[in-house]
C-alpha cells in the first residue's frame, strides 16, 4: 500500500431524483480532487435510492448502463477513484450493488451479500468478495449489513485488502420533528459505527472508510410514516486506521450532506502488521470448522 488521500461522502439520495443525485456526486467529486483526493467513496444505493417502489424498473446493468458511464466520465474528468451504489439489473434479477470506477474505466463491483430487513423485497443477494487493486491501495467493499458478519472483512483482509470500503443506507436509528431528536439519531449513529467498526479495523489491520446516506430520502407507500423501514438515514462518515483508531469524522450534531476527506499514512498499515499479535499471522483456521458448518434452523 501507498499513502493515499481518500474523501468518504455522506449525503441524501432523494427517491427519483437521480439527476439531482448526480448534480452532487460532481460536485463532491469537483471539491475532493481540488483537495488532492484519490479516491472518494459514496453511500449505498446512492444513485437509485433505498429500496425505491420501482427499483426494478430504474435498476442497470453494470458495467454497461448509463450510470457507470457517467461515473467514469467523472472518474477521469476529475483523475478520482469512485466508489457509488446503485441498483443492478442482470437477467431480469436485482443487486444491490457497489460499483468501482476510476480514470481509466471500470475496475469491478461488489454485490451485497445479505439482504436486510425489506431488501428482500427488491434484491438477490450476492456472492462474491473480490479485491481490487486501484493501484495505491487493494480495496474490498463490504455494503451495509454486510459489516455485521466479521467474517466478511476478514476473508477480504485474507485476500490481501488493505483498505475496507464500508458504503451504508443505515436506518439506525429513527428521528421525528421534536426537539433535539434528529441531533440524537445523529448522534446515536456515530456510536453505532464506532462501536462496531472500529473493531473490524483493528481485528483486520486494514484501513476503513465508511459512508452513510444522510437524511429523509421520501416516503414510501408500503409502510406508516414513522416506520422505521422508512428510506430515513441519519447519516454519518468515518474512517479508521488499521489499529482501531477513529481519524476522521462528520460532525454530530446534524443531520446533512457533508464530506470528510483524510490521508491515510501507508505506515500505520506496516506497523500494525509487523506486530507479533498480529491477527492473520496468529490466527488457527483449523479450529474454526463451526463456521462453516450448516446453519442451526431456529
Amino acid at each position: 500500500m501507498d499513502t493515499l488521500r481518500v474523501a468518504a461522502v455522506s449525503m441524501n439520495s432523494p427517491l427519483g431524483q437521480i439527476e439531482h443525485v448526480f448534480e452532487q456526486i460532481d460536485a463532491r467529486c469537483r471539491e475532493a480532487a481540488d483537495d488532492g483526493v484519490d479516491l472518494a467513496v459514496f453511500p449505498e444505493l446512492v444513485i437509485h435510492g433505498h429500496c425505491t417502489p420501482n427499483t426494478w424498473e430504474i435498476a442497470e446493468a453494470v458495467p454497461d448502463g448509463p450510470s457507470i458511464g457517467r461515473l467514469v466520465d467523472l472518474a477521469r474528468n476529475y483523475g478520482l477513484v469512485l466508489s457509488v451504489g446503485l441498483s443492478e439489473k442482470e437477467n431480469d434479477l436485482v443487486y444491490n450493488t457497489q460499483a468501482l470506477v476510476g480514470p481509466d474505466g471500470y475496475i469491478g463491483k461488489q454485490r451485497k451479500l445479505h439482504c436486510s430487513r425489506d431488501e428482500v423485497l427488491f434484491y438477490k443477494g450476492g456472492r462474491e468478495l473480490p479485491v481490487y487493486d486501484i493501484g495505491k491501495a487493494r480495496v474490498g467493499m463490504i455494503i451495509c449489513y454486510d459489516n455485521q458478519f466479521p467474517e466478511l472483512a476478514r476473508i477480504l483482509a485474507l485476500r490481501g485488502a488493505e483498505l475496507l470500503l464500508m458504503p451504508h443506507s443505515a436506518r439506525v436509528k429513527m428521528w421525528d420533528d421534536s426537539p433535539g431528536s434528529a441531533a440524537a439519531a445523529r448522534a446515536h449513529s456515530h456510536d453505532y459505527f464506532t462501536s462496531c467498526y472500529a473493531q473490524r479495523a483493528r481485528e483486520n489491520s486494514c484501513f476503513v472508510v465508511l459512508a452513510d446516506q444522510a437524511g429523509r430520502a421520501g416516503y414510501v407507500d408500503t409502510y406508516p410514516s414513522d416506520s422505521p423501514n422508512q428510506p430515513h438515514h441519519a447519516g454519518a462518515a468515518l474512517m479508521f486506521a488499521p489499529d482501531g483508531e477513529l481519524i476522521a469524522s462528520t460532525q454530530r450534531e446534524e443531520i446533512r450532506d457533508e464530506m470528510i476527506v483524510a490521508t491515510l499514512e501507508a505506515e500505520r498499515l506496516v506497523a500494525e502488521r509487523s506486530l507479533p499479535n498480529y491477527t492473520l499471522k496468529t490466527r488457527r483456521p483449523e479450529l474454526y470448522g463451526e463456521l462453516v458448518r450448516d446453519q442451526v434452523n431456529w
